[in-house]
């Protein structure tokens, strides 16, 4: 493997981290309805548990209020009862035809824990790419020790990796502290 294989495959991961951290990010409450909030809801629908995307659209017409509007009014009751057995702590309004969701205002106590999460979520996120590059710079050594790789090149491999690795730890930071200015200020 390359140098530039090595850096290529290094970057390559830790964009899947950062991928994974904004995915987490959406899912975290803030003083507004967002659809991302119930992304990860699965409801037992058909038999299985289903995410609600593939039963629902879902929608924020209001800034204090979402709308799930089943693909199949059949599944209305399973998405109420998957909203409630949810650690959301929304209480679900139908209609027949669409489920409302009122989202409260956040109380003080409950913003400080969203940005708590906000911060372990954006230090897994390091974690993560810091694991990437022990693997890359192991991978690396492997290389040298096999003689694809001379000192210089490992060493400059080394010094890339670790310019990665602040890059992405930097683009990590600036999206949590986004993240956690939206849950301070409504």
């Amino acid at each position: 493997m390359s140098a530039e294989e090595i850096l290529f495959d290094a970057e390559e991961r830790m964009e899947k981290a950062l991928a994974k951290l904004k995915q987490d990010l959406t899912g975290i409450r803030t003083g507004r309805a967002n659809p991302g909030m119930v992304d990860s809801l699965r409801v037992e629908a058909y038999g299985s548990p289903v995410p609600i995307k593939q039963i629902a659209s879902v929608s924020a017409p209001e800034p204090q209020q979402l709308v799930i509007r089943p693909f199949d009014p059949g599944t209305i009751k399973d998405i109420e009862k998957g909203i409630i057995a949810s650690d959301l702590g929304l209480a679900p309004q139908s209609d027949g035809k669409v489920i409302r969701l009122n989202i409260p205002p956040l109380s003080g106590e409950v913003r400080r824990k969203m940005v708590a999460r906000t911060k372990e979520l954006a230090e897994e996120t390091k974690v993560a790419i810091r694991n990437v590059r022990r693997d890359a710079n192991k991978q690396a050594e492997q290389e040298e020790k096999d003689k694809e790789l001379t000192e210089d090149e490992l060493k400059s491999t080394k010094e890339e990796v670790q310019t990665l690795v602040k890059k992405f730890e930097d683009k990590a930071n600036d999206l949590a502290k986004a993240k956690e200015a939206e849950v301070m200020n409504e």
